[in-house]
């Protein structure tokens, strides 16, 4: 069969991407939609380019470089895709295909003025909207020039911002084509964007036009600042209208220039409202078709709207799926659970399978629609002063939804039969002999779960994991679980609020916490302190450590002297802890068992940080710490007007605090000790399924729901396209970042801090341990890039649990997401680590070896370098 060089527009949809591009299989849509004007016009197909690049010297060569680069070695860069530029400049377009472009263009005027637009195969998807990575030529006027500007196109796939682009989003250069569009050129009174949706804040009901006089050019290139409207339901409801001073126009020659507007007309609206409402109808129209917001450019000539692009919005954070056109407010889970990036079919599937409450996907994370709890007036009390506890930020943006009369509907409390959601649970005991008994009850049922599940295959362990995951939600949600968890957090809020109101200290649980008993996660960070002492006593083991690269490498280490004792120390700390890894809820993620080399630098930061001994000097200096404080405390109060029933009272409290407050880290323990198990029997299966040649890849299975996977087990049949298009999601979703609060209209609240007492320039954040410290500031994303030195204060996204042997080596903690009782500040306290959570972009803000000074009492971040 003949390849087509160029094509119609008329001939092309959006279905034909890889043979006319992004670019062109969306124009070719638009001009299919009834009401739609779209400039007429052709495509040159990727086949032209194919033959084209098939004649540059060595292009396999230089892709294969070009692949090999770092995508922030910008000299490397530029120099390789120049030399390909030009190469691809410098190659004559054959006879025939010249032949073909130019007939294309008699048919609607061969000397006319025309725009030349590449059409990348990676342009204008769904997932990622290459805006401005290649290039566009407008008004290129006869054959001659339209071919030039076409060979132009072709070697604007390699320019420096494209090159970098695919680099960093994972794209292959060889499998990126690049087609070219060529329409007529149209001469507008105005022209701009058009978003139907609100690009900032995500509302899908709110569009905004960007608009401006002449060529969309001028607005662009930021030459002017354009007139903004914004429109709801039909209406403009925002407009704000520039001095727009210069405009981009065609020379009658070819080509654009820029020139001065007349001064009478540059604080003119470029568009009327009723110009803007029709421009929105229209957007609406688009969007609807496309069946997603989109980004579209237009121009208005003779007060008629002809569309010349329009590309997904690709930074949208996707909208829960409700089922009913009724309004919803959705919570983040993720800022809950300390994990914000986006989790894989069966991760999502096993928590929701789970989870206490219903919770629904968007964007690769999980929420709960808090909608019921924010309509009546007790159970909103509850949620705030819940939220406003554990998250500022969360507490903002839930009133600033509230603070839109319209959105929510006010229900009415409901009538006498108990306590409202949210209140109190019954009060427990200070015994400690509970919590000993909820941790070898748990302890039981995880034992008897590896039991059982060892002999279940097929569609029979997916039957036994349902009732698994009922037992697992049964141990959950144990009455007494609950009460411990609410007692130790509920002494804390005490013991801080009276002991400020009595005294006039803040956070005074902070030390009076300190090194408490039965709290797993800092146990956990102790017990690396103790591997690492082990390790250091054999110097030829600590050598063969720092060369570690792979997984293997405990097999290797009896080979070395001392190397049976560091390969001891290091399995007996796998069977404790080996379940734990960064983004742990996620059952997909890589564990420590799965993947012990992550721990290696953890181990060597160790070795070389402390002497031996420390993890127990470490433990005991807390505990005399937090009786030292304890006795002040009582101290001071009992010299106070009331002072004896004062003093009692926060006894009571002290040794509430510390019988309950570690054990708030042991169920999550739990859970994932639990989700270690299901794992490697779903793993299992997925080996059984490649053996049976139902599945190419065994972490397939990550791609399909629980449901789905069932499905499989059941009639050994799998749909490969679906794990192919949940691959490519997942990985655009790493790109969006989740908001704390979620609307129906798709509006992202993220909240504020409305705090006046901080220095000018500091960055705001939510105080979670007290104290103040200076020093060296680490940014770090990846658990296993961790290099730490004595005195660094950690700055990171999130932190949970994996990350608390980290936090034996720091004097400091800042992240971007967290609570007053999220596992990073509950660690935080444990150490005597001054902390703040919650600082918006902290890893941007704050430099990697800047230093830094944390006040953790008070809540803020102050840059010193």
């Amino acid at each position: 069969m003949t390849e087509r060089y160029v094509l119609d527009l008329r001939e092309v949809d959006e279905t034909q991407v890889a043979l006319v591009g992004g670019k062109g299989a969306h124009l070719g849509g638009l001009s299919r939609i009834d009401g739609v004007r779209v400039p007429a016009g052709c495509c040159v197909t990727t086949a032209a380019f194919r033959r084209i690049m098939a004649q540059v010297p060595s292009i396999d060569d230089r892709l294969d470089q070009l692949a090999r680069l770092e995508p922030d070695d910008r000299a490397a860069i530029g120099t390789l895709s120049a030399e390909i530029r030009r190469s691809i400049e410098g190659i004559a377009i054959p006879a025939d295909l010249a032949a073909a472009i130019t007939r294309a263009l008699a048919r609607h005027g061969a000397e006319a003025a025309y725009a030349v637009r590449s059409s990348a195969t990676a342009e204008d998807l769904p997932t990622a909207s290459f805006a401005g990575q290649q290039d566009t030529y407008l008004n290129v006027v006869g054959p001659a020039a339209v071919l030039e500007h076409v060979s132009r196109c072709w070697a604007s796939l390699f320019t420096e911002r494209a090159v970098t682009y695919r680099l960093r989003n994972g794209f292959d250069h060889r499998k990126v084509q690049m087609a070219v569009v060529v329409q007529q050129m149209v001469f507008p009174h105005a022209s701009g964007i058009l978003f139907t949706a609100d690009p900032v804040t995500g509302n899908r009901r709110v569009a905004t036009v960007d608009a401006s006089f002449g060529l969309g050019e001028a607005l662009v290139s930021g030459l002017v600042n354009p007139d903004v409207f914004r429109v709801r339901d039909g209406e403009v409801i925002a407009r704000s209208i520039a001095a727009k001073q210069r405009a981009v126009q065609a020379r009658p020659a070819g080509g654009t220039q820029d020139v001065t507007i007349d001064p009478q007309r540059q604080e003119q609206p470029a568009l009327t409202d009723a110009q803007v409402v029709r421009l929105v109808q229209l957007g609406r129209r688009i969007e609807a078709h496309f069946g997603r917001p989109q980004d579209i450019e237009w121009c208005l000539v003779d007060d008629d709207f002809q569309v010349v692009q329009s590309r997904p919005i690709t930074t949208l954070f996707p909208i829960p799926a409700a089922g009913d056109r009724e309004n919803h407010v959705y919570l983040s889970v993720g800022h809950q659970q300390m994990m914000t990036d986006p989790m894989r079919p069966l991760g999502l599937s096993v928590w929701q399978l789970t989870a206490m409450a219903p919770m629904h996907e968007a964007g690769g994370r999980l929420f709960v629609d808090v909608t019921r709890a924010l309509a009546t007036p007790a159970s909103r009390a509850g949620l705030l002063d819940m939220a406003g506890r554990s998250d500022p930020l969360t507490r903002d943006a839930l009133e600033t939804v509230l603070d839109r009369d319209d959105f929510l509907p006010a229900l009415p409390d409901a009538g006498p039969g108990g306590p409202p959601a949210g209140g109190p649970p019954d009060p427990i005991e200070t015994d400690p002999a509970i919590v000993t008994e909820l941790i070898e009850h748990s302890e039981a049922s995880v034992a008897a779960l590896r039991r059982d599940i060892r002999t279940k295959t097929g569609p029979a362990l997916f039957d036994f994991l349902l009732a698994a995951f009922d037992e697992h939600k049964r141990v959950l949600s144990d009455p007494r679980s609950m009460r411990a968890i609410m007692a130790g957090m509920e002494a804390t809020w005490w013991l801080n609020d009276r002991l400020e109101e009595w005294l006039g200290e803040k956070n005074a649980a902070d030390t009076l916490t300190l090194s408490a008993p039965d709290n797993v996660t800092s146990e956990m960070g102790l017990a690396l302190l103790d591997v690492a002492d082990v390790v250091r006593a054999h110097p030829e083991v600590v050598a063969f450590l720092r060369s570690v690269e792979d997984d293997g490498f405990l097999d290797e280490l009896p080979k070395l002297a001392g190397g049976t004792e560091a390969r001891e120390a290091i399995e007996a700390y796998l069977d404790r802890y080996g379940m734990r890894c960064v983004g742990e809820i996620d059952i997909t993620r890589p564990r420590w068992s799965e993947r012990p080399s992550t721990l290696v630098p953890l181990i060597l930061d160790n070795v070389r940080n402390f002497e031996p001994g420390a993890a127990e000097r470490r433990f005991e200096h807390g505990r005399q710490a937090a009786r030292k404080k304890e006795q002040d405390v009582l101290e001071r109060l009992r010299a106070l007007p009331d002072g004896e029933r004062k003093a009692a009272e926060t006894k009571r409290m002290i040794d509430r605090v510390r019988t309950f407050i570690g054990y708030r880290e042991y169920p999550k323990y739990a859970i994932i000790s639990r989700y270690f198990v299901y794992k490697q029997a779903l793993l299992a299966e997925a080996e059984r399924l490649v053996r049976a040649n139902v599945l190419p890849e065994a972490e397939d299975i990550f791609y399909l729901t629980f449901q789905e996977l069932h499905d499989v087990a059941r009639t050994n049949r799998v749909d490969e396209q679906l794990i192919r298009q949940r691959k490519e999601a997942f990985r655009s979703y790493r790109a969006l970042t989740p908001p704390r609060v979620l609307t129906s209209d798709g509006e992202a609240v993220d909240g504020a801090y409305r705090r006046a007492d901080v220095p000018a320039g500091a960055l705001v954040g939510l105080p979670v341990s007290a104290g103040t410290v200076e020093g060296r500031a680490r940014v770090i994303l990846d658990l296993a890039q961790a290099r730490l030195e004595p005195g660094d204060i950690l700055v990171t996204a999130y932190t949970d649990p994996s990350w608390s042997p980290l936090f034996v080596a720091i004097t400091g903690l800042v992240t971007e997401v967290g609570g007053l009782m999220t596992h990073g500040a509950v660690i935080a306290r444990e150490y005597g680590l001054p902390a703040v959570v919650g600082v918006r972009q902290a890893t941007r803000l704050i430099r990697d070896g800047q230093r830094i000074r944390v006040h953790g009492t008070d809540g803020y971040v102050e840059l010193l370098s």
